[in-house]
C-alpha cells in the first residue's frame, strides 16, 4: 500500500463531501494504531476534525470514526479532547443505535474511559475517567446498562466482546473506587439485569474463541468480588448485617414468646429465647462472631438460601428439632462450611496469580476446559447443592455433632470430585443431580484414596522407600508362611500315582486309579525333599516322614505348572474332611531324572550331585502331580515351591495377602505410637495393662486412649 499523506487525510476528513470524509475515515482506522502515525496525525491538527465527526457524523463515516478514535486511546493518544460531550454522545449511541458496527466502536470507546488509569496531577479533571466518567450520560439515558447487557446475547462474537469487556472495566473500577456501600448497589444491578445468565451461556458455548479474554476477565472479577465479600466483617452494627440475622431468625418461625419480661423501664421487652440461634444450628448465642471464616460472603449465602427456600429451611429445622440434640445437624455451621469448601475449592485467595498463567494459556484452544470455571458463576445453586449434600450425608452416616468436622470434610471431597472434576459443557443441572446421587460407599473409597495422595504428596521419596521396604519384607513373611504349610503337609487327593521313572509313571497309571484315593506330601525339615505316599484311607493322624517311602529331591526340580486360576473363586474354603477324588486343579513339578541307582536316595549331597551331571543330557519331564482338594491349598503348595525355587509366587491370594501386610505395615509405621508421647502419663515409661481376668477375646485395653 502505497504511504499514506497525513495532510492530505486530516484535509479529508474536515471536507464538506460526505464521501471524501468515509475514505478519510476508513483510511484513518487501518494506520492510526500506529504511534509514529499518531504523532503525526495529532500534530496536523486532526484531533478536532476526529471529535467533530464523532459528534455529527452518520453511517459508516459514524463507524470508521469510532474505530478509529478508540484505537487511537489504546495506543495512549487523544484523552485531551475525551470531553463529556464525547461521553454522552457515545452511551446514547450504545442506547439508541442499531448498527453493529458502530456500536463494537463505541463500546470499546467506553471501556478504554473507564478503564484508563488517569494521573494524579489531573486533580482538575476528577470525573474525567473511570465509572465516574459515564454517571452523568448514564443519568440522562437510565437504560444504558440494560441495553449493554443485552448486547450480550447478539449474534456478533465481537460485539458480544467489547460489551462484555466494557462490563468488566466498569465492575472492575466500580470496586476500585466507590464505596463500601455503593459497589455492591452496582453488582446486584447488573445480576438483575442477567448479566450472569448471559456471560455463562457464553462460556459454554462454542464461540468461546473469540471471546476468550473478555469471558477469563469476568471469571477473574467473580473471584475479586467474592474475596472482597469475604473480607467484609460481619458488624451487627451495620444496619444492612442486622437485617440480615434478623430475616434468618424470622424465616425459621420461631415460636411466638409466652410472655413479657419488664425491662426495668416504662415499656416491656419479649421473653428472650436462650437457644434463639443454637436452634438454628450456630455454636453459641452470639452467631456474628461464628463468620470470621467467611465474613460477610457467609451471611449472603445464608441469607439466600433462607430467603429462596424459606419452606425447605423451616421443614429442616422441624426435622431437626424432633431429633436428639447431639443428633441434630448444625444447619447455619453447615451452610458457612460448604461456602468456605467453595470458596477453597475455587482458589479465589490465589486468584491474580492464577490469572496471569491463564491469560498465557489462552493460546492454545486445549486449555479451555482446564481454565474456564463457568460453575462459579452460579455460586449461589452450587451452595445449595452442597447445603443439601451436607444433610443427606448427616443422615446417611447417622452422624452426631461431634462429627461435625468429618462430615465437613467428607462433603469436602464430594465438591472436588463433582465440582472440580465438571467439565466445561457440563450443565449445572447434570452437577446437582451427581451430588445428590452420589454413593456414600463410593465417596468413602474416594476419601481414603485422596488421603493416600496426600500422603504421597508429603512424603513423596521417603514414603515410597518405606513401602518398597515392606513390600520386600511382606513378601518374605509370606514366603516363610507358605514353606511351612510345605512343613507341615498335606492330603491331597489320590490320582494315579506318578514318581520319578516314566515307565511306572504308565505302570501305576493303570493299576493304581481304583485303589490310592488320598495322596500326603510334606516337605523335610531341611527343605530339599518332598516326601510323599499314597494311601486308601486318611487317617485320623497325619503320617510322619518315615512312613513316607517316596521322596523327590528339590534340586532336580526345574520348574512348577499348574492350571490354577490367577483369581480367587467365589468360595475357597472345603471342608477338609470332604474326598474330591475327580479334582481337575492340579500341580505338576517338572524337573530331571537321575540315574536308577540314586533314584530313590534319602541322601540329598548325592542326589545333588546326580543332577548336575544329569540335568544336561536329560530331557525336563513332570516327576510329580498333586491334585490340590481346595483353591487355598492350591496355592499354598504353588506359591510355596515357587518361592521355594528363588521363583516369584502366581496366585491372587499370596498376592492378596503380601499386600495387605505391607499396607498394615505402613500403617503401623505411619501411627507411630509412643508411650512417652502427650496424653500418657509417666514419660518414657510403659503405662501399667488392667488385668485380663473376667474378660473374654471382645475385650482389650485402649491404651492411647482412642
Amino acid at each position: 500500500m502505497d504511504e499514506i499523506d497525513v495532510a492530505e487525510l486530516v484535509e479529508g476528513l474536515g471536507s464538506d463531501e460526505d464521501a471524501v470524509r468515509k475514505k478519510a475515515a476508513f483510511q484513518l482506522q487501518s494506520n492510526i494504531g500506529d504511534p509514529s502515525f499518531a504523532e503525526a496525525f495529532i500534530s496536523h491538527g486532526g484531533l478536532p476534525k476526529l471529535r467533530y465527526l464523532i459528534l455529527k457524523a452518520t453511517g459508516n463515516t459514524l463507524a470508521y470514526t469510532l474505530t478509529s478514535f478508540s484505537r487511537l486511546l489504546d495506543v495512549d493518544k487523544g484523552w485531551d479532547h475525551t470531553n463529556q460531550d464525547v461521553v454522552e454522545r457515545v452511551v446514547e449511541l450504545v442506547v439508541t443505535h442499531p448498527l453493529v458496527n458502530i456500536l463494537r466502536g463505541a463500546m470499546a470507546i467506553l471501556a478504554a474511559i473507564v478503564a484508563h488509569q488517569y494521573p494524579s496531577r489531573a486533580s482538575d479533571q476528577p470525573n474525567a475517567f473511570g465509572f465516574r466518567a459515564l454517571k452523568p450520560a448514564i443519568a440522562i439515558y437510565p437504560q444504558f446498562l440494560e441495553m449493554l447487557v443485552s448486547r450480550l446475547s447478539s449474534a456478533d462474537h465481537a460485539l458480544c466482546a467489547n460489551a462484555l469487556q466494557l462490563i468488566n472495566a466498569l465492575m472492575r473500577d466500580a470496586t476500585s473506587h466507590d464505596g463500601e456501600t455503593e459497589w455492591p448497589k452496582f453488582i446486584k444491578k447488573l445480576q438483575e439485569l442477567g448479566v450472569i445468565k448471559a456471560v455463562y451461556t457464553l462460556m459454554q458455548s462454542t464461540a468461546l474463541q473469540d471471546l476468550a479474554h473478555p469471558l477469563l476477565d469476568f471469571q477473574a472479577l467473580t473471584k475479586v468480588l467474592l474475596r472482597k465479600w469475604r473480607d467484609v466483617t460481619v458488624d451487627l452494627h451495620k444496619p444492612e448485617h442486622r437485617r440480615a440475622l434478623k430475616g434468618i431468625h424470622l424465616a425459621s418461625n420461631p415460636e411466638k414468646p409466652s410472655g413479657l419480661l419488664d425491662d426495668g423501664e416504662d415499656g416491656k421487652e419479649k421473653k428472650h429465647n436462650p437457644e434463639k440461634w443454637r436452634r438454628l444450628g450456630f455454636e453459641t448465642e452470639t452467631p456474628s462472631w461464628e463468620f470470621e471464616e467467611t465474613g460477610y460472603l457467609g451471611m449472603m449465602d445464608l441469607t439466600d438460601y433462607v430467603r429462596k427456600h424459606e419452606d425447605m429451611f423451616q421443614r429442616v429445622l422441624l426435622e431437626q428439632s424432633n431429633s436428639p440434640p447431639q443428633t441434630r445437624c448444625p444447619v447455619a455451621r453447615a451452610s458457612l462450611a460448604v461456602t468456605s469448601i467453595l470458596y477453597d475449592l475455587y482458589e479465589v485467595d490465589k486468584a491474580d496469580f492464577d490469572d496471569a498463567k491463564s491469560y498465557r494459556a489462552l493460546e492454545t484452544r486445549a486449555s479451555y476446559d482446564k481454565i474456564f470455571k463457568p460453575l462459579i458463576l452460579q455460586w449461589s445453586r452450587l451452595h445449595l447443592a452442597g447445603l443439601q449434600a451436607f444433610f443427606r450425608l448427616w443422615r446417611a452416616t447417622g452422624a452426631e455433632r461431634k462429627d461435625f468436622l468429618k462430615l465437613v470434610d467428607l462433603v469436602r471431597v464430594l465438591l472436588e470430585a463433582v465440582v472440580a472434576g465438571a467439565t466445561r459443557e457440563k450443565s449445572l443441572q447434570e452437577v446437582e443431580d451427581e451430588m445428590q446421587e452420589y454413593d456414600l460407599e463410593r465417596l468413602r473409597q474416594l476419601q481414603m484414596e485422596l488421603f493416600e495422595l496426600t500422603y504421597e504428596d508429603t512424603w513423596g521419596q521417603h514414603l515410597r522407600q518405606v513401602r518398597d521396604e515392606l513390600n520386600h519384607e511382606a513378601l518374605q513373611f509370606m514366603k516363610e508362611q507358605r514353606i511351612r504349610c510345605l512343613l507341615q503337609g498335606a492330603w491331597f487327593s489320590g490320582n494315579p500315582a506318578q514318581t520319578i521313572d516314566g515307565d511306572q509313571v504308565n505302570q501305576q497309571a493303570q493299576t493304581s486309579t481304583s485303589v490310592s484315593s488320598f495322596r500326603y506330601v510334606k516337605l523335610s525339615h531341611n527343605r530339599r525333599l518332598l516326601h510323599y505316599a499314597d494311601f486308601n484311607i486318611k487317617g485320623d493322624q497325619d503320617p510322619g516322614l518315615d512312613s513316607l517311602q517316596e521322596n523327590l529331591d528339590l534340586a532336580l526340580v526345574s520348574s512348577v505348572a499348574s492350571n490354577i486360576s490367577t483369581t480367587t473363586p467365589p468360595s475357597t474354603r472345603s471342608s477338609s474332611s470332604t474326598v474330591q477324588p475327580q479334582s481337575t486343579t492340579k500341580i505338576t513339578i517338572h524337573g530331571y531324572h537321575p540315574s536308577s541307582s540314586i533314584k530313590h536316595t534319602r541322601n540329598p549331597s548325592k542326589s545333588t550331585t546326580a543332577s548336575k551331571s544329569t540335568s544336561s543330557r536329560k530331557p525336563e519331564t513332570p516327576l510329580l502331580v498333586l491334585h490340590p482338594t481346595t483353591h487355598s491349598q492350591a496355592s499354598e503348595w504353588l506359591d510355596g515351591l515357587l518361592m521355594l525355587l528363588g521363583q516369584q509366587p502366581l496366585t491372587s491370594e499370596t498376592k492378596k495377602l503380601t499386600q495387605l501386610v505391607s499396607e498394615y505395615g505402613l500403617k503401623i509405621r505411619l501411627l507411630n505410637v509412643r508411650f512417652d508421647e502427650q496424653g500418657i502419663e509417666g514419660e518414657g515409661q510403659v503405662p501399667e495393662v488392667p488385668s485380663r481376668e473376667g474378660l473374654d477375646e471382645e475385650y482389650w485395653y485402649d491404651m492411647g486412649g482412642a
